[in-house]
């Protein structure tokens, strides 16, 4: 029978973790206690049969990839359940009613192999297709790009998908190609042994130059599209940035941003909670001359920038992360989007060429 009174463990933990994009789930949790009088049988098949849109060939990439436990403890697909077992997984979202259009939508890609792909997402792409938006999306050329791959179907909506990035930020964003792949890669993002850093350009300079910023997000009440950090457990999910200024511009700064945990519009949340929003973020106040003088030259200044970087100033530099098939360590790099660069450069030259 399936159990929904079990209190939330950290599988149930996990699968609120990668939940992050709009509340709609990446991935779904069970929890099932086996009937008393169930004789043995193979797990796989067990939950082939239990579980809605749950093939054995997910539940056995799952359970290759760890991600099926009874008892607290992760068993393989031959594993024979008996009654009073209990089984936690965590398996991909089941598919959605939209048809994926494959696009032949120019990518940047980082690196590939037959399990995943790296790409350097510019600003302005949508990662997967939504209300507004259901073609012209990452997943859509992706869909192009890997069209023999066994997740890239018409009928899932979030093939791959291990994390995202919003629409108007920049940077590398993994893939994965495989079921294996997936649920490797989705349980390192919710171990936080993945390693993500992001580079920002925000309002103001810091007394600390290294800290850390946390609380509970939840949707804004009085605004859903907006996220806000509550004080209170009951009124969020936990979230974690560490942070490090890289370089003071005068009224602005450059800061490196480490991510323990990925929620939705974490760190532009998280700096507006600590009046330093982004540059040019309209979402979280970061639009407007928050810092600085009141000289006309200077406004003009400010808005000319708003111009050449009509986003906010948030790029996602760094991403690590274990093979899921080799177990090798790897970690990309890739450069600032250049409108990013351009703007810290005009910063530079401004404020260098003040009288004070």
């Amino acid at each position: 029978m399936i159990d929904n009174s079990i209190e939330l463990g950290k599988e149930e933990e996990w699968a609120e973790e990668l939940a992050s994009d709009d509340n709609q789930e990446y991935f779904e949790h069970f929890s099932i206690v086996v009937d008393k009088g169930q004789g043995p049988l193979r797990i796989d098949k067990f939950l082939t049969i239990k579980l809605d849109h749950a093939s054995r060939t997910k539940i056995q990439a799952a359970s290759e990839a760890n991600c099926i436990l009874v008892n607290g403890k992760p068993v393989k697909s031959n594993y024979k359940v008996k009654g009073q077992d209990h089984v936690a997984i965590v398996l991909p979202h089941p598919p959605r009613i939209l048809e994926i259009i494959p696009e032949n939508i120019p990518l940047n890609i980082v690196y590939e192999d037959d399990h995943l792909i790296v790409v350097n997402k510019p600003a302005g792409l949508v990662v997967h297709p939504g209300y507004g938006n259901y073609t012209g999306t990452l997943v859509n050329a992706l869909a192009y790009h890997v069209q023999d791959s066994e997740l890239f179907k018409k009928e899932n909506i979030r093939p791959g998908l291990v994390h995202r990035i919003d629409k108007n930020t920049s940077g590398l964003l993994l893939v994965a190609k495989t079921e294996f792949a997936m649920n490797h890669l989705a349980r390192q993002f919710f171990e936080h042994t993945t390693e993500r850093l992001y580079v920002a350009l925000v309002w103001g300079t810091f007394e600390q130059k290294e800290g850390t910023i946390t609380g509970y997000l939840n949707r804004d009440l009085r605004d859903r599209k907006k996220m806000h950090v509550f004080k209170n457990e009951d009124e969020g999910k936990w979230s974690v940035t560490h942070y490090k200024v890289i370089e003071e511009i005068g009224y602005v700064s450059v800061v490196e941003c480490r991510l323990e945990t990925g929620r939705t519009h974490q760190i532009r949340v998280h700096f507006q909670s600590i009046q330093h929003p982004l540059f040019n973020d309209d979402n979280y106040g970061g639009d407007r001359i928050l810092k600085g003088t009141t000289f006309s030259k200077y406004k003009q200044f400010v808005e000319n920038m708003f111009e050449l970087l009509p986003r906010q100033a948030l790029h996602a530099k760094t991403l690590g992360f274990t093979h899921p098939v080799t177990n090798e360590r790897m970690r990309f790099d890739s450069p600032l989007a250049e409108d990013i660069q351009i703007v810290i450069e005009r910063w530079r030259k401004y404020i260098g060429s003040r009288k004070d």
